[in-house]
């Protein structure tokens, strides 16, 4: 039949066969076209994005492997990197997850993303990890506005937090800078996206970032005039002493150039404002600003702050970073790094200092207080005591005129030595009885009312000011206009220069602390507040403002976005 039509088996194969053959290497074809042109638009988004990945692709099954770095990112430093911090990156990836790529970023790389694509739109650039604490003050430095109803619900919801929910926006309120992303590629963290435009950027390096504080320096009292003489007196006694020692007339120069240059460093910080940065831990360093209306990193110098530093076994570091925590929260403030320990938090809430020793101390006048002491009428008991003597004198008086002339003397002289016997007595009488009233007067004056601290640094810095008008040697000027936030402004200042100063306040605060937590002031207590006095009363000021922090955010959008951070240490970002 083959042969009758003309067709041999092997021209069936070949008409038949054939294109058999070839429709079924066609979809083999097409997926390695439609693979490598899937490929292609990879590499040029991922060249764009200027990306650096790892590329394979199956070209038999139509897959596409595409291995990105994952990294975890820091802000620039704001000081050192000041171009990269304030501007957006001129080239930011728009591939989906890469919207942190808006910021120019410290980076690091801690690992690798494979992901199998057949389409090039299903590329997915990793998020990155990133403090959120650190993330939020970044777009609060630049100028983004928080949304208070975004961190209430996401303190409230948690990871259901609406896609889009915005958490930050830009300054004139109609874009969000920062929002809720999907959870694809969080695994279990908070996911985040960002936005940004150069035009948002309201704020620059000379203001104030979040997480620091400005200490004013203390007001400095007009010197004396110096004399002359007494200085070059001074200065050749030094050089004499020196020669004496064999001292050279070089190691001599060398050591008045090195004394010199340390007195002007230390003038020039105690009289320019200090910057303190205060984090979780405490705080992390202190620079010296000689220009208060720019924050650049030429105006700014490094100070020491070991003796601050918050370290186990001692509470100096816990003091100060409370205390500035406090001071540099405002009604204006938003944000802040800082929790306060609640041991101290209700140190400062407690009526810890009982009104009587206030009075002991001459801060505060008796009248002011309500009634503790017992009263004694010493005037009508000395009058009694007066017209007994006087009687019995007059009684021995007219014996003695009664006698003869020999009997009168003999009588007279043993009549003044009982008197004088009993004057002795007597004050020894009124010393003892002065005394045992004086501890009466000072147990009453420890079991007496406790005043709020508050009203113990009211009158505290009243006593404070009087001093400093009255004694030239006091150690901080406390001027009558400055308020009381004024005045541990310049207390915190003097705290990060002096670590002595800072050690001895600390010390009195722990004496304080201690009492308050033990039941009550005992009488050691109140002679070391006798020998230092001073200190106390500043160290009421310092936690007198932490009283007025308290409850100063509560319920607030603060106290919403510090929860959250709280809750959230790490978020990806993408």
């Amino acid at each position: 039949m083959s042969s009758d039509s003309g067709h041999s088996p092997t021209d069936i194969i070949t008409y038949i066969g054939i294109p058999l053959a070839v429709l079924g290497v066609l979809p083999i074809l097409y997926n390695t076209v439609a693979t490598l042109a899937a490929l292609s638009k990879v590499k040029r988004m991922l060249r764009h994005g200027r990306l650096t990945a790892l590329t394979r692709s199956d070209v038999v099954n139509r897959v596409i492997e595409v291995e990105l770095p994952r990294y975890a990112v820091t802000p620039c430093d704001r000081f050192t990197d000041t171009e990269l911090y304030w501007r957006p990156s001129r080239q930011p990836s728009f591939i989906p997850g890469g919207s942190w790529t808006t910021f120019n970023w410290r980076t690091r790389a801690i690992g690798a993303k494979t992901q199998r694509l057949e389409y090039a739109d299903q590329l997915r650039q990793p998020q990155v990890d990133i403090a959120f604490d650190e993330l939020v003050a970044y777009l609060l430095d630049l100028g983004a506005v928080p949304d208070a109803h975004g961190w209430k619900l996401l303190r409230s919801t948690g990871l259901w937090t609406p896609t889009g929910c915005s958490l930050m926006n830009s300054p004139d309120g109609f874009h969000s800078a920062l929002t809720i992303a999907p959870l694809d590629d969080s695994d279990g963290h908070l996911s985040l996206k960002a936005n940004w435009s150069s035009d948002w950027t309201t704020r620059n390096f000379s203001s104030l970032p979040p997480y620091w504080i400005r200490l004013p320096p203390p007001i400095t009292r007009t010197p004396e005039a110096a004399d002359p003489v007494k200085e070059a007196s001074a200065s050749n006694d030094a050089e004499v002493e020196d020669v004496e020692k064999g001292k050279t007339k070089e190691q001599i120069s060398l050591r008045k150039e090195s004394l010199d240059s340390i007195r002007k460093q230390a003038e020039k910080n105690s009289r320019a404002s200090i910057t303190c940065q205060i984090s979780t831990n405490g705080l992390i360093s202190a620079m010296r600003q000689e220009d208060g209306a720019l924050f650049s990193t030429a105006n700014l110098q490094g100070l020491h702050i070991e003796h601050l530093r918050i370290r186990s076994g001692k509470s100096d570091g816990v003091w100060f970073a409370s205390f500035a925590t406090a001071f540099g929260t405002t009604s204006q403030t938003i944000l802040w790094n800082y929790k306060i320990p609640d041991e101290i938090l209700n140190f400062a809430r407690r009526d810890t200092v009982p009104c009587g020793i206030l009075v002991l101390l001459g801060v505060a006048d008796e009248s002011q207080t309500p009634t503790w002491a017992s009263n004694y009428n010493t005037n009508e008991e000395s009058s009694e005591l007066f017209f007994k003597r006087t009687a019995e004198q007059r009684i021995a008086v007219q014996a003695e005129s009664q006698m003869s002339p020999p009997q009168r003397e003999i009588a007279t002289r043993q009549r003044m030595q009982r008197e004088m016997n009993q004057r002795m007595q007597d004050m020894r009488d009124r010393l003892r009885l002065d005394s045992q009233r004086r501890e009466v007067r000072t147990s009453e004056a420890l079991k007496s009312p406790k005043w709020d601290t508050k009203l113990v640094a009211e009158h505290n810095l009243q006593w404070l000011r009087q001093k400093a008008d009255g004694d030239a040697s006091s150690s901080l000027n406390v001027d009558a206009s400055l308020p009381l936030r004024g005045v541990v402004g310049m207390l915190l200042h003097r705290m990060v220069l002096d670590g002595e100063f800072a050690a001895s306040i600390c010390r009195m605060l722990d004496l304080w602390k201690a009492w308050a937590d033990n039941g009550g002031m005992r009488k050691s207590d109140l002679e070391a507040l006798y020998e230092r006095q001073e200190l106390f009363a500043l160290a009421s000021l310092l936690v007198a403002l932490v009283q007025d922090t308290v409850t100063a955010h509560e319920g607030t959008l603060s106290l919403d976005l510090q929860e959250c951070l709280g809750m959230w240490k790490t978020v990806r970002l993408g």
